[in-house]
């Protein structure tokens, strides 16, 4: 990594390593590294710009390090443009599609994300966890580990009977048609009417009981049927996401196992019996109590979530297990993470949880219990539709190619603007500021790299060999910014934070736009220089976008 000659020159001068204090300026015209000095002033008993002005006066100008400058308690670096750009050009052109990847992972790490449950709407609130997800998985890829990709649906419970009681007392007349509308409305139905009329909660509770004990034959294949079309509606879906599974797992696997964990734990005197139902104290923690066990007998997640825990790592020999999971489970994934702890489970250390808060919209929030609820579905109908219109401005395809265009384009637009915001916040996600070709978008980011292949193939790129030269101003930027991306990569992967990914794509391509309008490439004296800068701008985006999960389009 370039940030590498920095942190070699300045440990040659103060014997310790600077890479984790090492800091980007804000502005270029500032260097391109900056070290500040005031964690040193206490082991040196200087102040920081003394230090400052003493390091800049030891690091000598190489072939690496252009200039040193000392501002205020800060030590700014300016690298050798031209060496720069040979070196991370020749880099970029021998590695390709793994430029930028890093040794820094170690093992395999599952990641458990998505989690849509049968018999309900798979909404757009979904894609969150999917994209992040899906990135996360390529992220640890990347980085050297391998990367085990897991969903985990829930397919019985409370929610499944309230389905099934539903159709069977209202809809039994009609046909069971595998669609996803269709089945996500009886569920809708099947809230409405429970709150309509009280009473009816018993019936639920019966079917729900019936479901457990798998006693009753005709339940059991209405269940199972209707299960497997829910199922079948993903499989379009996690295709159009660019995401892929290696193993689904699903609440029913796990009901005898969930109920050996309840008596464990009883035995262990972790969980203990309150009328009836098998129940974990865990106030003392902070984190109030946990029913695990219905007083009929039926298991709760919290029991299943245990067992998957423990099947996770015994099935694939984890380093560590990763939890995509909506920011309103907190309580709930703690509950079991400690309760694992209290039990004894020695790879508790190795859980960890990504929390993902809400997507709305300008108009407000979505729900599945409501008929409010917005279907991923529709909303990619009317991206699309969005899409077209905006591609129809600019060329003219047949209706399938302008279509094919604008699922990729819809795509990039929903998954670049998840992936951009902080996990830790709700997004407010405006379909027509996110579709636009210009700005912070997906689509802007497809069009800078159809636009940077289009140049090529203006000029018949061939790569030939060049000499750099001094470089303009937009030359070197775009040299730095082609260098830090293995950073980037890393420390994505050590945060676990695509955004930083995300943020890197845009600065990149608005830096490839002020380039491209400042800066002739065709026909000018650096031609072959500026074509190779061209080259690597278009590779080093596409691996950015891989790692968010987005396909590039070579023509919008």
């Amino acid at each position: 990594m370039i940030r590498d000659y920095v942190v070699k020159a300045v440990s040659g001068v103060l014997k310790e390593d600077v890479s984790d204090i090492l800091e980007v300026p804000k502005s270029f015209d500032m260097g391109d590294y900056a070290l500040p000095c005031f964690s040193f002033s206490k082991k040196l008993r200087k102040n920081p710009v003394e230090i400052a002005n003493d390091i800049a006066k030891k690091i000598k100008a190489g072939k690496e390090i252009e200039k040193v400058v000392a501002v205020g308690g800060y030590v700014n670096f300016f690298l050798n443009s031209g060496k720069l750009a040979e070196r991370v050009i020749g880099d970029i052109k021998g590695k390709k599609e793994k430029y930028g990847s890093g040794k820094s992972g170690k093992g395999v790490t599952m990641v458990e994300f998505s989690q849509p449950n049968t018999h309900k709407a798979f909404h757009f609130g979904h894609v969150r966890g999917t994209s992040l997800g899906e990135s996360l998985a390529r992220i640890l890829e990347f980085s050297g580990e391998k990367a085990v990709r897991a969903n985990y649906s829930g397919d019985t419970g409370m929610h499944i009977a309230k389905w099934l009681w539903c159709y069977m007392k209202y809809h039994s007349h009609e046909r069971i048609v595998n669609d996803e509308k269709w089945i996500a409305g009886i569920y809708v139905d099947a809230v409405k009417k429970l709150e309509s009329n009280e009473s009816f909660a018993e019936e639920v509770e019966e079917i729900n009981r019936k479901l457990d004990s798998r006693n009753d034959e005709k339940l059991n294949k209405l269940w199972d049927m209707t299960r497997k079309f829910s199922i079948s509606s993903w499989d379009r879906i996690y295709h159009e996401l660019n995401t892929r599974f290696d193993v689904h797992y699903f609440e029913s696997e796990f009901e005898k196992s969930g109920k050996k964990e309840c008596k464990n734990l009883i035995n262990k005197k972790i969980a203990k019996l309150s009328d009836g139902a098998t129940i974990v104290d865990l106030k003392n923690k902070g984190l109030g109590v946990i029913v695990l066990l219905r007083k009929d007998g039926t298991v709760l997640y919290g029991a299943k979530d245990l067992a998957l825990a423990r099947k996770k790592f015994r099935d694939y020999n984890l380093n560590r297990s990763i939890y995509v999971i909506g920011k309103a489970q907190d309580l709930h994934i703690h509950q079991v993470f400690e309760i694992l702890k209290m039990a004894g489970f020695k790879y508790v250390d190795s859980l960890e949880y990504v929390p993902i808060s809400e997507i709305r919209f300008p108009w407000g929030k979505m729900s599945s219990r409501s008929g409010e609820n917005v279907l991923y579905s529709e909303f990619r109908d009317k991206m699309i539709e969005y899409a077209v219109k905006e591609i129809e401005k600019r060329y003219k395809l047949s209706s399938k190619d302008a279509y094919d265009r604008a699922l990729a384009i819809a795509t990039a637009a929903i998954k670049y603007s998840i992936l951009k915001q902080d996990v830790n916040k709700n997004i407010i996600f405006n379909p027509k500021e996110e579709i636009k070709f210009e700005g912070d978008t997906g689509p802007y980011l497809l069009y800078s790299y159809a636009r940077a292949l289009s140049i090529l193939e203006k000029a018949k790129y061939k790569g030939k060999r060049f000499s750099a030269g001094k470089l303009g101003p937009e030359e070197k930027k775009l040299a730095v910014l082609f260098g830090r991306f293995p950073e980037i990569v890393e420390n994505s992967y050590r945060n676990l934070n695509p955004a930083l990914i995300a943020h890197y794509s845009y600065e990149l391509a608005k830096t490839f736009s002020e380039f491209y309008h400042n800066c002739q490439v065709i026909g000018s004296d650096s031609e072959q220089f500026r074509l190779e800068l061209v080259s690597c701008f278009a590779q080093v985006l596409k691996n950015s976008l891989n790692l968010l999960g987005i396909d590039v389009l070579e023509k919008m």
